[in-house]
């Protein structure tokens, strides 16, 4: 107990994100799979209605149940989070891992392609792509995950720099280890705790950005709901239904808090 104590204190964020993170996804997950209610349900005679034991949150302004849609939403934004940095994660460290075990031409060339590609803000570069191919939940999820492509790809690089002439790595090749033995199997573990922090930190700015993406209507469409989406249509109740935005930004500010804090407390770790 005392050492978990000791812990905690040493590293606060990390064990406070943890918690924040596990209780919000908690929460919208288990709404998700176990609310009685529709999310697309829509009732006119419940617009709007308030808090109540029926409707926990109360209802939007077509009658829908809240706490349902928050929740359905929620899960949406959460997974296209997770899938938008699982196509970062695997294709930028595949691309980071080449470019950094062997250098050279190839090296310069992807990466100065690299740094013109961060050049741009991510939310700019996903409104390209939605423009060319059009709007959608998939759609959303391609367009970010090619855009996060660039900074894992530029993490996992400068973690190869540092290793490749390590003396395990020397071992390997004298015992007659190939190349992507090396990369995949003795290289690349030792790059998780860094990857693992810069993906907790990705999957927070990918929330983020689908929020974005929907809020402005490139992301999610009706009836589906996100975040983005819900804070989207509550805008046009702000001064009338103001819970509705309120419960809908505060939402997306939790999990926000959450992943930050247990993104910087990794790093910290790392």
């Amino acid at each position: 107990m005392k050492d978990l104590m000791f812990r905690i204190r040493k590293n606060p964020e990390l064990y406070t994100g943890a918690v924040i993170a596990a209780v919000i996804s908690f929460i919208l997950i288990a709404g998700f799979l176990f609310s009685p209610y529709d999310p697309n349900a829509m009732s006119a005679a419940e617009k709007f209605a308030a808090p109540s034991v029926s409707h926990l949150l109360g209802c939007d302004n077509f009658g829908r149940d809240l706490f349902t849609r928050l929740c359905v939403g929620g899960v949406t934004t959460l997974f296209i989070a997770l899938a938008t940095v699982s196509i970062g994660v695997v294709f930028g460290t595949i691309v980071g891992a080449f470019t950094g075990y062997y250098g050279g031409a190839v090296d310069e060339v992807l990466m100065r392609f690299n740094d013109a590609v961060l050049a741009f803000p991510s939310i700019l570069l996903a409104l390209v792509f939605i423009s060319v191919f059009g709007s959608g939940t998939f759609k959303v999820i391609i367009s970010l995950g090619i855009v996060f492509v660039p900074s894992f790809a530029r993490i996992v690089r400068g973690e190869y720099l540092r290793c490749r002439n390590l003396d395990y790595v020397r071992s390997a090749r004298l015992m007659g280890a190939g190349d992507l033995r090396i990369m995949f199997v003795h290289i690349l573990p030792n790059t998780f705790p860094v990857l693992l922090s810069s993906t907790v930190i990705g999957f927070n700015n990918a929330v983020l950005a689908e929020a974005s993406m929907s809020f402005l209507g490139i992301g999610v469409q009706p009836p589906d709901s996100s975040l983005g989406r819900m804070l989207s249509d509550a805008q046009a109740f702000l001064f009338s239904e103001p819970s509705y935005a309120i419960l809908t930004g505060c939402t997306i500010a939790v999990i926000v808090l959450g992943f930050s804090l247990l993104g910087e407390g990794l790093k910290k770790h790392a």
